[in-house]
């Protein structure tokens, strides 16, 4: 089999989520050729798992100080013609199979040229009845039109009673400096110095703060600016007592499988984010906040409770399904995969998971 892997480049999730079924996708002995977008070229990093990887400048909003600008987002209109192009020019004679972590041009370059397509990534969980938020009208014609499949694999924490799946979330690494008062944050849609003044006023905690923003490490007192790096990111997220970032659906669950607190901000007017936080504080499993509020994160530094749950590994299941070519979202496929999630029995939230809740669903 040689499929197209088509990868959506803004935010880093869907990048993380992609370097785990690379490697999934390799041991199956899939052969896959990976195209992103969304970003700048030279914005991606550590990409070696991904070979001789294909880039095209795609779609994106524009983003300023912690809200979507749909201002700025108009200006990128013109963007729109070479992005057609490139759907209408993008040779796939030569794979089998198209699969879009919701990345546009792969999807409709399928769609154009008849091509197999599937969907997979959080963003076809909302596909499902799910935590939502209300509103939202845009953000979900856009969640439907842009990056369509007509099979689509959704992610998320919790099945919510629905045929989705667990999230693609690799164990993080032992920790080697574990303080239950360092606090990791990922705050990429917010400025830095508004987030550093913020920072400032907590003496009494150590922060890890990575930023694409920053090109070489600094310190400055307790706060600790860190470029991107995922082998460092990782590090940190196992050596540290809580997250501090936005609502983005792969850092969450990455926090949620090291067992550490959440605090998340959603990225303003950003209906997807908006319903993540909604979804995590539902469960019981994280705390959330409308703005970079003091108080709040005051309040929260100070509780220790944390959630862990342990995740399969559900790129593995995704490769081997890929793999065998028959391509169907079965009630006993989906449930093999939850049966193997392991959630603490005083730590289950505000919804229940037991291994026998699929005989109780119509999917």
């Amino acid at each position: 089999m040689r499929l197209l892997y088509g990868v959506q480049g803004t935010g880093n999730g869907h990048l993380t989520r992609a370097r785990i079924m690379a490697k999934a996708l390799a041991e199956v002995g899939i052969k896959a050729q990976y195209l992103f977008s969304g970003r700048p070229k030279e914005k991606f990093f550590d990409m070696e798992v991904f070979g001789d990887w294909w880039w095209h400048p795609g779609l994106t909003f524009a983003t300023y100080n912690g809200r979507i600008s749909y201002f700025r987002t108009l200006g990128k209109v013109p963007d729109a013609l070479p992005f057609i192009r490139t759907i209408r020019t993008l040779d796939l004679a030569s794979f089998d199979l198209v699969l879009t972590d919701f990345e546009p041009i792969s999807a409709w370059a399928a769609i154009l040229n008849k091509k197999p397509l599937i969907g997979l990534g959080h963003q076809y969980a909302f596909r499902h009845v799910i935590p939502k938020c209300r509103g939202g009208w845009i953000a979900r014609a856009l969640l439907r039109w842009y990056a369509p499949a007509s099979i689509s694999l959704g992610l998320h924490w919790h099945h919510f009673g629905q045929s989705i799946l667990p999230p693609l979330v690799e164990k993080p690494p032992i920790s080697e400096q574990y303080d239950p008062k360092r606090i990791l944050v990922y705050l990429p849609f917010e400025s830095l110095k508004t987030v550093c003044a913020l920072l400032d006023r907590f003496a009494g905690y150590r922060f890890e703060v990575y930023s694409g923003e920053i090109t070489i490490p600094q310190n400055r007192r307790h706060i600790r600016l860190n470029p991107l790096s995922r082998p460092k990111f990782q590090q940190s997220l196992a050596n540290c007592g809580g997250v501090l970032c936005n609502a983005g659906f792969e850092l969450i669950s990455e926090a949620l499988q090291a067992g550490k607190k959440i605090l998340v901000k959603p990225l303003g007017r950003q209906w997807e984010q908006c319903c993540n936080a909604k979804a995590l504080v539902q469960l019981g499993w994280g705390e959330a906040m409308t703005a970079l509020d003091s108080t709040q994160i005051a309040a929260w530094l100070e509780k220790s409770q944390a959630v862990q749950i342990e995740y399969p590994n559900v790129a593995q299941f995704i490769a081997v399904w890929l793999k065998e070519g028959a391509w169907q979202i079965t009630p006993h496929w989906v449930e093999s995969i939850w049966r193997q999630t392991n959630l603490g029995e005083s730590k289950k939230g505000n919804y229940d998971i037991q291994p026998n809740w699929l005989k109780k669903q119509a999917l």
